[in-house]
């Protein structure tokens, strides 16, 4: 059983799928990197998928349980005032905003990440053009906007950026916020808003896969995938909000800097 796999690639999702630095790619670039691929094909039956629906509930998991009390209040008053109450507001903000996202990752994600799967180098340039517009952005933005002011054409905005994070190594959470942070959002605001956006569009990718996680429930790999990424994802969602209270996203910037550039290192070390 390949429980090192999946404690090891638990633990990329949970961190990759929060922090602004792109969970599929590094989740190919792990699989690259230890060569796991052939272990795991070796294997056959459907371990791939059951690894894959794994770490899409676990991380769903982890913002549902972290921001219960918000979806619990945006739900209540979406659904009974409408947008006449600030949270009401918000929920379909939230929805409004999901659907450009929505839209093209039925249309392209299965295309795209097919054809990326294979090309580390392409992720290698995703990963760092998006880690220099992310530093560029934040250090010469404003903080003018929070999270209770976000407009409905601010909302819209990042839902359409959102559709981005299907090219490789750009980060769903990544160009949410980088463009909340273009739109003068204080950096707590955009990383708030773009974990509750993500909850719909991790739900979605889940709900895709409902027929898998039903006869895998009980499957031990199953288990250990979800409960890693969940809890490493609800560690990654605490950090952020508070390191971004009084750090900037520099830090991010030049990890996605490193890590390109040791993808090209060992691909011209090994030749392929």
């Amino acid at each position: 059983m390949l429980w090192y796999i999946a404690i090891i690639l638990g633990i990329v999702q949970g961190i990759g799928e929060f922090l602004p630095i792109s969970s599929s790619a590094h989740l190919i670039l792990t699989r690259w990197f230890f060569d796991w691929d052939p272990i795991i094909n070796q294997l056959g039956g459907n371990i791939d998928i059951v690894l894959d629906v794994a770490l899409h509930v676990g991380t769903l998991l982890s913002v549902l349980i972290y921001f219960y009390q918000d979806w619990l209040q945006l739900l209540r008053n979406g659904l009974s005032t409408g947008i006449k109450t600030r949270e009401g507001k918000m929920f379909w903000y939230l929805v409004a905003a999901t659907i450009p996202g929505g839209i093209a990752g039925l249309a392209l994600e299965s295309t795209i990440e097919n054809f990326v799967r294979s090309q580390v180098l392409i992720i290698a340039v995703g990963l760092a053009i998006m880690g220099i517009i992310l530093y560029y952005v934040d250090k010469k933005a404003e903080q003018i906007v929070s999270f209770e002011e976000i407009t409905f054409r601010q909302a819209i905005l990042i839902g359409i950026a959102q559709a981005l994070a299907l090219f490789p190594g750009v980060s769903r959470s990544g160009i949410t916020m980088t463009t909340g942070r273009l739109l003068g959002f204080s950096r707590e605001a955009a990383a708030k808003f773009s974990f509750l956006l993500a909850t719909p569009i991790i739900a979605g990718a889940a709900l895709k896969q409902t027929p898998g996680i039903i006869h895998n429930i009980a499957n031990p790999l199953f288990l250990v995938g979800t409960l890693t990424s969940a809890v490493v994802g609800l560690i990654s969602i605490g950090f952020l909000l508070k390191y971004l209270q009084r750090n900037n996203f520099a830090v991010f910037a030049i990890y996605r800097l490193a890590i390109a550039a040791l993808v090209v290192i060992v691909y011209m070390v090994r030749g392929a």
